[in-house]
């Protein structure tokens, strides 16, 4: 079914257009092959039933409220995360709030007040181990009770495995944190990437011989941190530079413990190799190819610079060897 893709943030900007529809719920972090594989299911319903499909999620997500700082580094921000849902296929994104409200919530409630009153579901697809509302007392056998009440049938996902294990979040952050990225993009179907806008900053890239374009990453918490060879191109599809839409360079994933004290917040630094474009304001999308090494303090900045221009040769070396294809 074709609709107009749409985010409804909240509860309260539900409305009874809203209503008729097949969903799913969970966390997506990642949009992964699994996560795919259950968006087709998903899609497939919806298609059948010739109603809307609605993947719910949460902001925060429930482990990030319960765990804090302590957390797993997401994959993807909020934006990239929607984004990737609605390409996957998805006609609607319900992002619900989880606050003390939501989180005190019991099952009963939670499937009245959302699938039924909220979104007068026909369908859901979760899995059969999906838990949810106060102290996670709800579970599938609970959903389909429901359903036999209230009229919508419940679905179990599609488990996919790639290697003898299961697709997961938690195996590509491992996958990432082992750089091994090869592994990311299989699990992943596409390369790793970070997408952002392009901010002003100090300018001491500029000073110390390697300029950069800087992503301020802002609250979120990137699975990398270190130095990597990437790629970067803009996301509205318009040439880097005349005649190229791509450009090699090296990136800093970090906190700069050189220049920045305690408290500091991340940020994504790519320098660019032979680019003389002004990046200022507009989206890239920067894909990790290789790790160089891990984020260093040096004693001076002329230890930092002499590193950086080292950093450079030797993703220019890589790039060089790298096999076509």
């Amino acid at each position: 079914m074709t609709e107009q893709r749409e985010l409804i943030r909240g509860l309260h900007n539900l409305r009874p257009c809203h209503r008729g529809c097949v969903a799913t719920i969970g966390s997506f972090d990642g949009v992964h092959l699994g996560h795919q594989a259950i968006i087709s299911q998903l899609r497939a319903k919806s298609a059948a039933a010739g109603l809307p499909s609605v993947a719910i999620i949460f902001e925060p997500q429930p482990h990030e409220y319960f765990s804090g700082e302590r957390a797993p580094a997401r994959l993807m921000r909020f934006k990239e995360k929607v984004l990737a849902l609605f390409d996957a296929g998805v006609d609607r994104v319900l992002c619900l709030q989880f606050n003390e409200r939501l989180r005190s919530l019991s099952a009963e409630a939670f499937i009245q007040q959302v699938l039924v009153d909220g979104l007068g579901i026909t369908h859901l697809v979760v899995g059969d181990d999906f838990r949810f509302g106060c102290d996670r007392s709800g579970d599938y056998q609970l959903l389909q009770q429901a359903g036999a009440v209230s009229g919508f049938t419940v679905e179990d996902t599609a488990t996919l495995e790639i290697v003898g294990e299961r697709v997961s979040s938690t195996r590509i952050r491992a996958a990432l944190q082992d750089a091994d990225f090869a592994l990311a993009e299989r699990l992943l179907g596409k390369p790793y990437r970070i997408t952002g806008l392009v901010a002003r900053g100090r300018a001491l890239g500029r000073q110390l011989g390697a300029p950069t374009a800087n992503v301020r990453l802002h609250r979120y918490c990137s699975p990398l941190v270190g130095v990597y060879t990437v790629t970067a191109r803009r996301t509205d599809g318009r040439p880097m530079q005349e005649g190229c839409m791509e450009v090699a360079g090296v990136a800093n994933v970090g906190f700069r413990p050189t220049v920045e004290g305690e408290g500091a917040k991340p940020l994504l630094e790519v320098h660019l190799f032979d680019f003389s474009g002004d990046l200022y304001g507009r989206e890239i999308a920067v894909t990790f190819c290789h790790k160089l090494r891990d984020e260093e303090k040096f004693e001076s900045l002329d230890i930092l610079k002499q590193k950086i221009a080292e950093d450079i040769e030797n993703a220019k070396a890589w790039f060089a060897n790298r096999k076509p294809g």
